[in-house]
């Protein structure tokens, strides 16, 4: 079976609600203001891809590649990274909203996540080494057995980590950020 090769193509305003994305490989594309919406990306290659306000709720991700992907101004609520091809795996979030989706299991190192709201996100066993949570919102995002060594948490607001439950060392935290990493020990935090 031949397969489809995508490279610098611009997609804007495309509905891929009802006219479903091409299968095959999409190398330095560029999506903006695209619907994605429940939408079946399983098998999908992208590499060096950039997704600018675009819709991808609900996206099915089996064994989905994306290799050095910007998404920016995204809507991603409800997506499964650990179903993703995880050779590779490697995007950087700006601006974007990942409500209740899950990065259960998976490495994604250095990973940048710039203004994001990551309310009720799964990080549970996430290897996130040297990532950066920029002004983020993690209220009621998971952290459990994930390694968060080097990972920058000093603008984020709202999260909940546990030092015993997770490898955390010298990750960087501000001194506002206290009571969302001492919580559990049942103390109290004044902050002056």
């Amino acid at each position: 079976m031949e397969q489809n090769y995508f490279a610098d193509k611009r997609f804007e305003k495309a509905d891929f609600t009802k006219n479903s994305l091409k299968k095959g490989e999409y190398d330095s594309c560029r999506f903006s203001d695209c619907d994605f919406s429940n939408a079946d990306l399983s098998e999908i290659k992208f590499m060096e891809c950039e997704f600018v306000r675009c819709n991808l709720s609900l996206v099915k991700l089996v064994d989905t590649v994306f290799r050095d992907i910007i998404f920016k101004e995204c809507k991603m609520l409800g997506l499964h990274f650990e179903n993703c091809n995880e050779f590779g795996l490697s995007f950087k979030f700006e601006n974007c909203t990942l409500n209740h989706s899950s990065f259960y299991r998976t490495k994604i190192r250095e990973t940048q996540f710039i203004d994001v709201q990551l309310q009720s996100v799964d990080f549970v066993a996430c290897d996130l080494t040297n990532s950066v949570f920029d002004r983020c919102d993690l209220t009621e995002a998971i952290f459990e057995n994930s390694i968060l060594e080097k990972a920058d948490f000093r603008t984020a607001i709202n999260f909940s980590i546990h030092p015993d439950s997770n490898r955390i060392k010298k990750a960087k935290f501000s001194l506002q950020g206290l009571p969302g990493l001492l919580g559990n020990y049942d103390i109290e935090i004044e902050l002056t």
